[in-house]
């Protein structure tokens, strides 16, 4: 090791490189994720959020090209640090957390999640779960020593303890056999689930067809799903006569599941119905999902969030502290985060404070199981409230904020822009972006992108079509509102 150092602080590689902290855990262009960076984030965090004495540190990646050679300077960190290496390999992201959790150590997951294929992140582990944003403040404030040259050297092999405790996790939860006859599409693109769930669905008798299998990378995003995996989606179930077709994004934290006619559900619409079947009191979930999970009445109780998994966490751990039981949270694109412990026809399911897409697609599919439905029908368990998603890709932040400022100032500027959408706005929120209530029930929700140069556009409406078409008009509407102003 070349013993030459250098102080940094991690605020000047923030600034220098544009890598940070967005909605949840550290992201940026691949082209500046250096040996360096990555070695000094992990490093800040060891130093500042895993001090407590620990000899080892588990280490995860999804399939990106670039994940493999993050993970390497991730390590040469913690080899700095006088710890040792537990290497994963290829896992869920979950399946780290919860590997994590039942050891007792720290963990780091190179993923990018759901964002363009040109960039790449870090999720950062206590053995509590997700660190939550106070840690992140303190890893950007941190000032650390690190090495003039990073030396990189080859990953251990990977360790499978992870990957079969988090099978393991589920098959003891869940019935055997439970999904015996069901016959379901498995969408597996890039998504480092893609043979561990089918493992799972296979163990619990389902017949599992395999689809879309790549190694081309491909970024699904579970809240904005294209046009093309829409289209496919009705084309595998009309050729196959599926029950259903599941996915996940790429790191396996966001759920994707389609019914037997091909038709994707919400994320926060999955997200509901697997806390019903859960038997959940009591839910934290972001200003941004669907109002169904007040309007169903389901739950005692309903904190509302900013959006982004380590705010989810805090408005659960606040449910705890003032003494509810059954907690749980989840966000609008589908990831379930499980807050105390469940128990459900004498078996049980141990917290896991992180997303996860595996749990929200095994509940809906024993719950259709053992209501001997089809998956369409349990919408059926809902009120008719809809959402939509889209985005404006390539949209700077700094055009974001700077619309959104003008537009939450002022109640004329903002009917203004919408004049041509048939509803009037009454209230905003701005609990996280711009929140507009309008007066014929339906809902715009405009907020920048954590992760990338993007403006998402949520929605809500009486019917899915509308929905969906709201969510494309505001954004051009948007569009034009910035070249204009």
């Amino acid at each position: 090791m070349n013993m030459q150092q250098k102080t940094i602080s991690i605020q000047s590689l923030m600034d220098n490189s544009g890598v940070r902290f967005g909605t949840s855990g550290v992201r940026g262009l691949v082209s500046e994720m250096t040996h360096a960076l990555c070695f000094a984030y992990v490093k800040a965090f060891l130093q500042v959020v895993a001090a407590k004495p620990c000899s080892h540190v588990a280490i995860a990646i999804d399939l990106r090209p670039s994940s493999f050679d993050i993970a390497a300077a991730c390590a040469a960190a913690v080899r700095h640090m006088g710890m040792h290496i537990v290497f994963c390999g290829a896992l869920p992201t979950p399946a780290l957390a919860y590997f994590s959790q039942t050891q007792a150590i720290p963990g780091i997951m190179v993923t990018g999640s759901h964002i363009p294929f040109d960039r790449n992140g870090i999720k950062f582990y206590s053995a509590d779960g997700e660190i939550t944003k106070v840690n992140e403040d303190a890893i950007s404030r941190a000032i650390i020593t690190v090495p003039n040259e990073v030396q990189i050297h080859a990953l251990p092999e990977s360790n499978p303890v992870a990957r079969q405790l988090y099978i393991d996790r589920y098959l003891n939860f869940f019935p055997q056999r439970n999904l015996s006859g069901m016959k379901l599409g498995f969408y597996e693109h890039s998504s480092v689930a893609r043979d561990l769930l089918n493992e799972i669905l296979e163990s619990l008798g389902a017949e599992v067809t395999p689809l879309g299998r790549t190694d081309v990378f491909i970024p699904i995003d579970t809240e904005a799903v294209s046009q093309a995996d829409i289209d496919q989606a009705r084309c595998w179930t009309e050729q196959y006569n599926f029950d259903a077709i599941l996915s996940t994004d790429g790191d396996a934290d966001r759920p994707l599941i389609s019914d037997e006619k091909g038709h994707w559900f919400r994320g926060d619409i999955v997200g509901t119905l697997c806390a019903k079947y859960l038997g959940i009191q009591a839910i934290a979930t972001p200003v941004s999902s669907n109002t169904a999970v007040e309007l169903c009445g389901a739950f005692s109780h309903i904190k509302r969030t900013r959006i982004g998994s380590p705010y989810v966490i805090a408005g659960m751990e606040h449910m705890l502290a003032s003494g509810l039981i059954n907690v749980a949270g989840f966000e609008a694109n589908g990831g379930f985060l499980v807050g105390s412990a469940i128990e459900k026809d004498g078996r049980s399911l141990c917290p896991l404070l992180t997303r996860d897409a595996v749990l929200p697609i095994l509940a809906l599919l024993v719950m259709a199981r053992e209501k001997g439905c089809k998956l369409s029908q349990l919408l059926h368990e809902l009120p008719p409230r809809y959402t939509g998603s889209n985005r404006l890709q390539s949209f700077p932040l700094e055009v974001s904020q700077r619309v959104l400022k003008t537009l939450s100032a002022s109640i004329v500027a903002t009917s203004s822009l919408l004049a041509t959408t048939g509803g009037r706005p009454t209230h905003i929120d701005q609990t996280d972006g711009l929140r507009i209530y309008l007066d014929n029930t339906e809902i715009i929700h405009f907020r920048p992108s954590g992760n990338a140069p993007e403006l998402r556009c949520y929605t809500e409406a009486a019917d899915q079509e509308r929905a969906n078409t709201l969510a494309s008009e505001c954004l051009q509407l948007i569009r034009n509102y910035s070249l204009s102003n």
